[in-house]
């Protein structure tokens, strides 16, 4: 059979093409071929089967890659191949195993990882690992989890001793201190190669906003080069192999709302280990609204992170902090970017609280350095934004990235939530905000979202906006706005 690339995004799955007649197959035997193993002799990938009936997109004697298939396997158009059906990994019957209630060795969690991240598991499959996991989960098997997940695909390294990172464990919207922190670290020159996900329940994520600005889909020779440069990159962490596993279990974990701390944990510090991260600081928000509620729960969640952090060689630093309300004022990426760049420049009017928080982490950052006085960090971090020098870091970074030409702006399409009486706004749920600026666009429109007006604290009189929804298009303006109407997500109290 000759590779036919088939421009279709399978991600993160991949996905073969066969025509379902004319090959010498019956439809039974295609049917049992539902994960296959295809390759020249030399390299060899698995891709779940799809059969094709229009000779229109495939022809006799083609096999068809989609995108990720034909990334992967790395052979040219054209190529002749042989396909055959996969054998069952063997390391289902540890998940079996795991349903059953036992714990696992780390071997048993090694193959398992090992074989999700050759593709041999189906999203099922997958899923009936993760439920049982969720069920349980020793701190043991967190640990072994968290090293096969770093193991399983590529692991950077970099020339400083000290490589500083920091990870918020999300669920605030507009909490974007990352794209603040990186260039006030960069000005000190430690190095902070931070490789950041995009927005997958939220709003945005910090390589959405920062695309605003620069470009983050970076080659890893690229990101190489811009750290060496600048001590510091914010990239999509997608183009780099950084626990490939982490990747194909999030893609599963979300439609289910599978968010335990152990995988939390797991996928968090697999990233960061493979990143070659030495030091981390961990941001964990506190909140009715956030996803740690309670400092109980921040306190058994931190202790994890430690356990397992310094198991594997990491210093860790975990911060608590405020998650009752969205932080900055802008949420989606256009509109948050504007905020760090005004926090940036030092302008008058920038969000209070995203400067602080980001002054904040930078100078817990800043005190991994053992040059540095030890309790300096918070002051040496408040001299770097302000003398202008984290601004000027930050400029550098985006033109060695490669700065956009064209200026994002909010999307033209607006709509104001009012106040129903007049009060003092008591609650602001990160959740229903978060879902409204989804539904306006973002973060795929990158001008749609949420303008925050007034904060918690705050008093307004009837009918004073609460804030405003900005959306590119009428359609997502309109969503956006009946879920508003129905729960704004603000309560103002008398």
């Amino acid at each position: 059979m000759k590779i036919r690339r088939i421009g279709i995004d399978t991600s993160p799955d991949n996905t073969a093409f066969l025509l379902r007649t004319g090959n010498g197959y019956s439809p039974e035997q295609f049917q049992a071929l539902r994960k296959i193993e295809i390759g020249d002799g030399s390299v060899t990938i698995l891709a779940t089967l799809a059969l094709v009936d229009d000779t229109g997109l495939l022809g006799k004697g083609e096999i068809g890659l989609g995108e990720q298939a034909f990334r992967r396997l790395g052979l040219p158009e054209g190529t002749k191949v042989s396909f055959r059906q996969a054998p069952v990994p063997h390391s289902l019957e540890h998940v079996r195993r795991k349903i059953d209630g036992d714990s696992l060795d780390d071997n048993d969690i090694r193959e398992i990882i090992e074989d999700i991240a050759a593709f041999r598991y189906s999203p099922m499959e997958i899923g009936a690992f993760l439920v049982a996991c969720a069920s349980f989960m020793t701190t043991q098997e967190t640990l072994a989890l968290t090293r096969a997940m770093a193991d399983a695909g590529r692991r950077m390294q970099w020339a400083a001793d000290i490589v500083v990172d920091k990870h918020c464990i999300g669920g605030i919207p507009g909490n974007r201190t990352s794209m603040i922190v990186v260039p006030i670290i960069a000005a000190h020159g430690l190095t902070m190669p931070k490789t950041s996900s995009r927005a997958i329940t939220s709003p945005s994520g910090t390589a959405d906003t920062m695309e605003v600005l620069a470009s983050v889909d970076l080659a890893e020779d690229k990101l190489i080069a811009v750290v060496e440069q600048e001590h510091a990159v914010l990239a999509w962490g997608g183009r780099v192999n950084l626990s490939p596993a982490d990747d194909i279990l999030i893609t599963v974990e979300r439609p289910l709302r599978i968010d335990t701390f152990e995988q939390m944990v797991a996928s968090i510090l697999s990233k960061k280990i493979a990143a070659g991260s030495t030091h981390l600081v961990v941001d964990i928000p506190i909140g009715p609204t956030a996803k740690v509620r309670s400092q109980r729960e921040a306190i058994r969640l931190r202790k994890l992170f430690e356990y397992v952090g310094h198991k594997l060689g990491l210093v860790l630093d975990v911060v608590f902090t405020d998650g009752t309300q969205p932080i900055g004022r802008g949420i989606g990426p256009v509109l948050e970017a504007r905020d760090v760049m005004a926090v940036l420049r030092n302008d008058a009017d920038a969000p209070a609280d995203l400067r602080e928080r980001s002054v904040m982490l930078a100078g817990r950052i800043l005190e991994f350095d053992p040059a540095l006085v030890g309790g300096r960090g918070y002051a040496r971090a408040m001299e770097l934004l302000g003398s202008g020098q984290a601004l000027a870091a930050m400029e550098r970074l985006i033109d060695a990235q490669g700065r956009r030409k064209e200026v994002l702006k909010p999307g033209e399409f607006h709509h104001e939530i009012c106040a129903p009486h007049e009060g003092v706004v008591t609650m602001i749920d990160c959740h229903v905000i978060a879902r409204i600026a989804r539904l306006a666009g973002a973060p795929m429109d990158k001008g749609a979202g949420i303008d925050l007006l007034r904060k918690v604290g705050e008093r307004v009189r009837a009918d004073e906006p609460l804030y405003r929804i900005h959306a590119h298009s009428e359609d997502g303006l309109g969503y956006a706005s009946e879920l508003a109407l129905a729960t704004s997500g603000y309560l103002v109290t008398p």
